[in-house]
Protein backbone atom coordinates (compact mmCIF):
# COMPACT_ATOMS: atom_id res chain seq x y z
CA UNK A 1 0.00 0.00 0.00
CA UNK A 2 1.32 3.44 -0.91
CA UNK A 3 1.77 6.17 1.67
CA UNK A 4 -0.79 8.26 -0.21
CA UNK A 5 -3.54 5.73 0.55
CA UNK A 6 -3.26 6.14 4.32
CA UNK A 7 -5.66 8.34 6.29
CA UNK A 8 -4.07 10.50 9.00
CA UNK A 9 -5.81 11.34 12.27
CA UNK A 10 -4.82 13.49 15.23
CA UNK A 11 -5.23 11.75 18.55
CA UNK A 12 -4.08 11.31 22.13
CA UNK A 13 -2.27 8.31 23.64
CA UNK A 14 -4.55 6.84 26.31
CA UNK A 15 -2.70 3.59 27.08
CA UNK A 16 0.84 2.25 26.64
CA UNK A 17 0.95 -1.51 26.00
CA UNK A 18 3.81 -4.00 25.87
CA UNK A 19 5.69 -4.68 22.66
CA UNK A 20 5.72 -1.05 21.52
CA UNK A 21 1.95 -0.78 21.06
CA UNK A 22 -0.20 2.19 22.03
CA UNK A 23 -3.94 2.83 22.26
CA UNK A 24 -4.74 6.17 20.67
CA UNK A 25 -8.10 7.91 21.04
CA UNK A 26 -8.85 9.59 17.73
CA UNK A 27 -12.47 10.62 18.30
CA UNK A 28 -14.78 10.24 21.26
CA UNK A 29 -15.76 6.73 20.14
CA UNK A 30 -12.86 5.67 17.87
CA UNK A 31 -9.79 4.02 19.43
CA UNK A 32 -6.85 2.84 17.29
CA UNK A 33 -4.20 0.28 18.26
CA UNK A 34 -0.96 1.75 16.90
CA UNK A 35 2.76 1.06 16.80
CA UNK A 36 5.66 3.43 16.15
CA UNK A 37 6.72 4.11 12.58
CA UNK A 38 10.24 3.10 11.59
CA UNK A 39 11.61 6.66 11.43
CA UNK A 40 10.39 7.34 14.96
CA UNK A 41 12.11 4.19 16.20
CA UNK A 42 15.28 5.03 14.28
CA UNK A 43 15.58 8.50 15.79
CA UNK A 44 14.50 7.23 19.24
CA UNK A 45 11.49 9.51 19.63
CA UNK A 46 9.77 8.65 22.89
CA UNK A 47 5.99 8.53 23.13
CA UNK A 48 4.40 8.55 26.58
CA UNK A 49 0.91 8.56 28.02
CA UNK A 50 -1.01 11.73 27.15
CA UNK A 51 1.05 12.74 24.09
CA UNK A 52 -0.74 14.20 21.09
CA UNK A 53 0.21 12.15 18.02
CA UNK A 54 -0.62 11.76 14.34
CA UNK A 55 -1.74 8.25 13.40
CA UNK A 56 -1.70 6.89 9.83
CA UNK A 57 -4.54 4.38 9.39
CA UNK A 58 -5.26 2.08 6.47
CA UNK A 59 -8.74 2.31 4.96
CA UNK A 60 -8.89 -1.50 5.01
CA UNK A 61 -8.37 -1.86 8.77
CA UNK A 62 -9.41 1.30 10.62
CA UNK A 63 -8.64 -0.19 14.05
CA UNK A 64 -4.84 -0.45 13.54
CA UNK A 65 -2.32 2.16 12.56
CA UNK A 66 1.17 3.67 12.80
CA UNK A 67 2.23 6.65 14.87
CA UNK A 68 4.04 8.89 12.40
CA UNK A 69 4.39 12.15 14.40
CA UNK A 70 4.46 13.30 18.02
CA UNK A 71 3.44 16.89 18.68
CA UNK A 72 5.49 18.89 21.17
Amino acid sequence: MAKDDLIEFEGKVIEVLTGGLFRVEVDEDHIVLAHLAGKMRRFRIKVVLGDKVTVAVSPYDPLRGRIVYRAR
